[in-house]
């Protein structure tokens, strides 16, 4: 496949042209949660292709997208693992420092599961639940007060006389996006909280939706902002608490974890891939589009990573946990010519 190359593109042959050894290995950093899929292809790659294996890095969503948008160049990362949709500020970052085209490649989708210890007892959540749980703020008697409960059936008598203790992702990753979003807010607005911020901030919705995401500061939420094997070690250490997982890291340990149901709902892949679960995301890599045709492999890697092979519904990151895209043949087709993703929407 012939590549038009851009003028960053040109750019970065240059470099590589007067550089003593030129970077032949994909490099690739990011979300945590996508890292085991990428980490698969890319073994995968080494083993099939006359490529070298690519580097796969974590190290949060926002982290990753953050390096590829340092730049254009041999010495940059050339994909960004994402859990979360690239924000436009990431995009003005790339754009200020020359990287002028990404792609956006979604892989397929996953979810968001709330897990304790497999001897604990069972759960049955509403994003009320967690909102009423963790929030700075909940709604008493019709007055915002601050959050004072202690244990999950004084939230909902419905659930077990446990002390609330929450292990939930860190800023910097994704999954913590969508949880404040499909949780945190989602159960903000269930409440009444939410319209209370509104009026407090006259009529302020964004002012509003940063107050449904302040969470309280007493110990009962804790961020890990290392990835799920370190909230499953604090389970471990703490079996009396609840851990914030991806839906495959749960599935790789359900000998240790059990799962709660969310609005009614238990989260699979069935689930996830009907949109009956409510806590579900797509997971996304970005591309640097200027080192396509200069960094060797890199259309091959991502051709690869989407093929009906790797990411179809029979293939190995679907045995892993990931729910297939239905519209992966569309991917595909974006993939196999280097098409840009337009504006956000």
């Amino acid at each position: 496949m012939s590549i038009k190359l851009t003028a960053s593109a040109l750019a970065i042959a240059a470099v590589a042209a007067t550089s003593a050894a030129a970077r032949d290995q994909i490099q690739i950093a990011g979300s945590s949660t996508v890292l085991p899929y990428a980490t698969i292809v890319a073994e995968a790659f080494g083993e099939n292709f006359d490529f070298p294996t690519p580097v796969v890095e974590g190290g949060g969503s926002g982290a990753g997208r953050k390096k590829m948008c340092e730049g254009v160049g041999e010495n940059t990362i050339d994909i960004a693992n994402s859990s979360s949709r690239i924000k436009q500020s990431d995009i003005d970052l790339c754009a200020s420092n020359g990287v002028n085209e990404i792609m956006e490649v979604r892989i397929g989708y996953d979810g968001i599961v709330f897990a304790s210890d497999i001897n604990g007892p069972d759960f049955a959540f509403t994003p009320a639940d967690w909102y009423n749980a963790l929030a700075a703020k909940v709604v008493v008697d019709g007055k915002l007060v601050d959050n004072t409960y202690a244990t999950w059936d004084q939230v909902n008598p419905d659930l077990p006389a446990q002390d609330i203790q929450a292990f939930i992702p860190g800023t910097k990753h994704g999954t913590r996006e969508v949880f404040d979003v499909k949780v945190l807010e989602a159960g903000c607005e269930a409440t009444g909280a939410f319209e209370m911020f509104k009026e407090a901030n006259g009529g302020d919705k964004k002012a509003a939706e940063k107050a449904c995401i302040a969470l309280r500061t007493d110990g009962r939420s804790v961020d890990i902002d290392g990835d799920y094997t370190e909230t499953l070690a604090r389970l471990d250490a703490n079996p009396q608490s609840i851990g914030v997982f991806g839906l495959s890291f749960y599935q790789n340990n359900t000998d240790k974890l059990a799962v709660a149901t969310m609005d009614g709902v238990v989260p699979s892949t069935e689930s996830i891939a009907t949109g009956e679960y409510p806590v579900s995301r797509p997971l996304f890599f970005y591309v640097k589009t200027a080192h396509l045709g200069v960094i060797p492999g890199l259309q091959e890697y991502i051709d690869f990573f989407v093929s009906d092979e790797i990411a179809g519904p029979d293939g190995p990151l679907a045995e892993y946990g990931l729910v297939s895209d239905p519209e992966l043949a569309k991917t595909q087709d974006m993939v196999a010519n280097a098409v840009p993703m337009g504006a956000l929407n």
